[in-house]
């Protein structure tokens, strides 16, 4: 477990007692439960394909790439040298060097090239382990990735756009999108007034010969750079969805202006901006009147990868704990073999253990969707709610957790935990915030009762194997017999449970008996607590601990 210290002598002291500088590392073959969830729920192709993935993400290189792209945040650039309005944002090359990496693996694309095949599965994967590279990249990448359920909705704008999504490059070039080898594609939906009652938005739709002109004002624009946006607009059959161009079919600059880049709490190496539509050209997408309609199957997608980044993250801030607590001494051992750190440690490998779990099962359920089966369809709808909201809930007090396993190290800003712990709650805010998230799980239990049947499916296939999880399935059904009107206050407790139990059903099934026992005991049982590092006076940690991996 020890390795020898780095010991360097300065002009009053030696330096030592201090963990050895991190190597190369390959993320996918030092992820025991990633490898295990891939076996179980992807097929093999998938995993195969990650590898190269797994070491690039895991190299000294890519590190150094991430931490740049934070110290080097996007520059907004609205004029030329001459004064022509530009309304571009600058990036760092290693922002670019990131993006190459994501999209040149068509990690942005795999989910509709392999559809019904693996291929969310290893979208969700592939996204997991970059997120560990950089979080803040992975939006555009995340964004574009989930344009194409929008594209469908329109044959003859999905003929001229797809392409561009499905291709495997990364073109960073401010041009025409037939001038490009690969496109990238945005979202602005959220206005001052609304936020998520996006029905509130004011920004108008008027049509202009075959086109549409956009007027209009838009809070937070995602991925300003972007080749298209989609956005939401009010016309006379109501709000309609509309993708709006960087370039008008004529190769002009759209009238997009951007007003200003968002100074963000973290996500720093990706830019967030307010923008002005000033007449901008544009193209419905979806039935008139039906823009919610339209773009929710986009909203899915973003969600399902907003709950699986702070999975990504949290697995990255426990390697860090992993690693410095082992080559860390105090009082005469490592502070991995201190008994009450050994505690911390594994109850923050739980998590990660369970959250990779209902990562991956939520993924399959989108390729089960994609091939018809009716069970993974009805899970679909549901899952990837209940996976944002918890994985994010449970994200900041993670971080705060591995922080404070490296001590005051891990609060300057040369450790990843700075940016971890700044980055953390973004995705809970981003596409629906905690509120909204259990309100849409009432709304699917409400509407789509076979999905709250399918989940109970996947619960049952666990029931006899632990009581503490038998004991939450019966306050669980409980819950669920409450009237409508008592359940939205008690919305948050609801998604919370179902996810735990959903959590816990998959361990119980999968993996080891120490790791499903301690996490149904620590979870769901009496001996429960909101903190980390409470585990049971029994709980085996060496079996727990060993499968973090290097």
């Amino acid at each position: 477990m020890d390795s020898p210290f780095p010991r360097t002598r300065m002009a009053t002291h030696e330096v030592l007692n201090q963990p050895a500088p991190r190597g190369d590392r390959d993320l996918l073959a030092a992820d025991l439960p990633l490898r295990e969830a891939l076996a179980r729920e992807a097929p093999p192709w998938v995993a195969e394909r990650l590898a190269p993935l797994g070491r690039d993400t895991g190299s000294t290189r890519v590190a150094a790439l991430g931490e740049e792209a934070n110290r080097h945040p996007p520059e907004l650039r609205l004029f030329d040298r001459h004064g022509r309005r530009l309304d571009e944002v600058r990036y760092h090359p290693a922002y670019h060097e990131l993006m190459t990496m994501a999209m040149a693996g068509g990690w942005h694309a795999v989910a509709w090239q392999e559809e019904g095949r693996g291929g969310h599965q290893a979208h969700v994967a592939a996204l997991y382990l970059l997120t560990q590279a950089e979080p803040g990249f992975c939006c555009p990448v995340t964004m574009t990735h989930a344009a194409m359920p929008v594209l469908r909705h329109s044959p003859t704008v999905a003929a001229a756009w797809a392409p561009g999504l499905l291709a495997n490059a990364y073109d960073p070039r401010p041009l025409p999108a037939a001038e490009k080898q690969g496109l990238t594609f945005g979202m602005a939906m959220t206005e001052k007034q609304g936020g998520s009652d996006v029905r509130s938005n004011t920004t108008r739709a008027e049509r202009d010969g075959e086109g549409w002109r956009l007027t209009g004002h838009k809070w937070f624009c995602s991925a300003p750079m972007s080749d298209a946006f989609f956005t939401l607009a009010q016309t006379e059959a109501g709000l309609s969805c509309f993708l709006v161009p960087r370039f008008t079919p004529d190769g002009e600059r759209n009238a997009i202006e951007l007003q200003r880049l968002k100074e963000k709490c973290g996500n720093r190496a990706n830019a967030s901006a307010e923008i002005e539509y000033r007449g901008a050209w544009a193209t419905p997408v979806g039935e008139p009147g039906r823009g919610v309609a339209t773009i929710i199957g986009m909203v899915q997608q973003t969600r399902l990868d907003a709950a699986t980044a702070p999975v990504g993250m949290m697995r990255q801030a426990l390697a860090e704990a992993w690693h410095h607590t082992r080559q860390r001494h105090a009082f005469g051992k490592a502070l991995a073999e201190q008994p009450l750190m050994r505690s911390v440690l594994a109850d923050l490998a739980l998590e990660v253990e369970a959250g990779v779990a209902l990562a991956m099962r939520t993924a399959r359920a989108f390729d089960g969707g994609a091939q018809g089966d009716e069970h993974e369809t009805a899970l679909a709808r549901l899952l990837p709610s209940l996976a944002k909201y918890w994985h994010n809930k449970r994200g900041p007090g993670f971080m705060a957790e591995a922080m404070e396993c490296l001590g005051g190290i891990g609060y300057v800003e040369e450790s990843p935990l700075a940016r971890l712990y700044r980055e953390a709650p973004v995705n809970s805010i981003w596409e629906g915030s905690g509120n909204v998230m259990c309100l849409d799980v009432l709304r699917v239990l409400a509407r789509h009762p076979e999905s709250i049947e399918a989940l109970r499916a996947e619960l049952a296939a666990a029931r006899g194997q632990q009581p503490d999880f038998d004991l939450a399935l019966a306050g669980l059904e409980r819950e669920l017999a409450l009237p409508s009107d008592a359940l939205e206050a008690r919305a948050r407790w609801l998604a919370q449970r179902l996810a735990q139990c959903l959590q816990a059903s998959l361990l119980l099934r999968h993996a080891p008996d120490e790791v499903a026992e301690t996490f149904c005991r620590s979870r769901l049982g009496v001996e429960a607590s909101p903190a980390y590092g409470v585990l049971p006076a029994d709980a085996p940690l060496a079996a727990i601990l060993a499968r973090i991996g290097d």
